[in-house]
């Protein structure tokens, strides 16, 4: 074997790994060919750093050439290789370049957050880890495989046939070229059969996957056999629980503390006679009162997953007929319900409920069954007054959503009684059923700020 052209090769980053495999253990084996490398490996240092200068000798005339080239450092090539035959040595063995086995195709408008790979569009990526904090990533395996990337999410890409998600959203897009590409969660191992298919997964090990697509195998070390998941089936793993395949979506934490705003008089839906609760169409799980994660969904293509959140604070005590500023703040939380990439940037809109009758609901039986005129389409005026709009945009971070209107304070100031009811509602729909479940944090969520209302009266009053 030529291993001198595999020596010039190699300083090009040019050999495959199991060229570069046989050209360590033959220099390691053969002092000759040692010798050689290091000779060449420091020749090659050299002129890189003689480059600049090398045209112009080049331009010289013949004899010019002839006494540059006879200089003393070129007579120290023997003596500079046993210096650096030790040293080199250790860079032979380490100066391996990691192979590259995916590509950062698309990138645009991406926030990163301790990441360990290159995160610039186009770059090559070998194993480590992508954390997304915000935007929408797309990277395309050696094997053929396209993974986009949901903010927020962690993912370590292991080699060209795969990867595994620590916590957020994946869509892979696999073609027959890397039949078998697999994505490790913490509780599952999604083995591709040639489809397209999503996974979701939280810190607290939940776990999901849905097929769009063919066909999925699906691991998990408590399971006697693998699961096979279907085209527009999908499989849900849930921490200390045992997985059971279903159309139905199951509920995700996540957590991110809020910060409050100074000079404001917050009042959230845990204070007095407060509360929070969300209900879907054809929840056959009874009222969500006590459900950390108040989950916001509009979609025309799988209407039982249809879902807004009401929200009630109570207000006695304040003086509103003061009152000159008010703000609606929001923590919005990951659901692990769908993904980010099948639905557009969304308008929410926040109204009060006019209605005594129908604010007067209770988190220990509100259901969309008997929600009545809460859940009707389109919302009727004598239930209900829009008072404000805001949008959260694709791969969103979990952030603190502020809402204020001028229609928001004047409700206040004129709302009878002492609770105040909202309800929130998503207003854009999807392309596909699986779109995201928005969600935003409740008054029992863990460690996120519940919904607070924060209001400014007039100080003399």
């Amino acid at each position: 074997m030529n291993f001198s052209d595999h020596i010039d090769r190699s300083f090009d980053g040019q050999l495959s790994e199991e060229e570069w495999d046989a050209l360590q253990q033959a220099v390691i084996s053969d002092p000759e060919l040692r010798r050689q490398y290091v000779e060449q490996r420091w020749l090659h240092a050299l002129l890189e750093s003689e480059s600049g200068a090398l045209t112009g000798r080049l331009s010289e005339p013949k004899e010019r050439q002839t006494a540059v080239m006879k200089r003393p450092f070129v007579r120290l090539a023997a003596a500079a290789a046993v210096v650096l035959f030790g040293v080199s040595l250790i860079l032979f063995s380490q100066s391996r370049p990691a192979p590259v086995v995916a590509t950062l195709i698309q990138a645009e408008n991406c926030r990163w957050a301790g990441s360990d790979l290159p995160t610039v569009e186009g770059a090559g990526l070998s194993a480590g880890t992508l954390s997304l904090a915000e935007g929408m990533a797309t990277i395309r395996f050696n094997s053929g495989a396209t993974v986009t990337l949901e903010a927020p999410s962690v993912l370590v890409v292991e080699s060209a046939m795969k990867c595994r998600l620590v916590e957020g959203s994946v869509v892979a897009d696999v073609p027959e070229s890397a039949y078998g590409f697999t994505i490790d969660t913490a509780r599952m191992e999604v083995i591709d059969l040639g489809t397209r298919f999503g996974v979701t997964t939280t810190p607290l090990g939940d776990s999901n996957v849905f097929v769009f697509e063919g066909e999925v195998k699906v691991n998990r070390d408590d399971l006697p056999e693998p699961k096979h998941v279907f085209a527009g089936k999908s499989l849900v793993s849930e921490a200390g629980a045992t997985p059971q395949q279903t159309d139905q979506e199951v509920l995700r934490v996540d957590a991110t503390a809020a910060s409050p705003g100074p000079d404001w008089t917050a009042i959230t839906t845990s204070t007095g006679r407060g509360g929070d609760i969300y209900v879907r169409r054809g929840d056959q799980h009874g009222p969500t009162g006590s459900h950390p994660l108040l989950m916001v969904k509009h979609t025309d293509l799988a209407p039982n997953n249809e879902r807004r959140a009401l929200l009630c604070f109570d207000l006695a005590g304040i003086d509103r007929a003061s009152l000159r500023s008010a703000k609606l703040a929001l923590k919005l939380e990951p659901s692990g319900l769908g993904f980010s990439s099948l639905v557009p940037d969304s308008r929410f809109a926040v109204y009060g409920l006019v209605d005594p009758d129908t604010a007067a609901w209770s988190e220990d039986d509100l259901t969309w069954k008997n929600a009545g005129a809460l859940v009707e389409k389109p919302i009727q005026e004598s239930t209900a007054t829009r008072l404000a709009e805001f949008h959260v945009l694709k791969g969103s971070p979990n952030r603190l959503v502020e809402v204020s209107a001028d229609a928001f304070v004047d409700f206040l100031r004129t709302h009878p009684g002492e609770t105040v009811s909202l309800m929130i509602v998503r207003e854009t729909g999807e392309s596909d059923r699986q779109g995201l479940v928005h969600a935003f944090a409740s008054k029992e969520h863990p460690s996120a700020t519940a919904p607070t209302l924060w209001l400014q009266t007039n100080r003399e009053n």
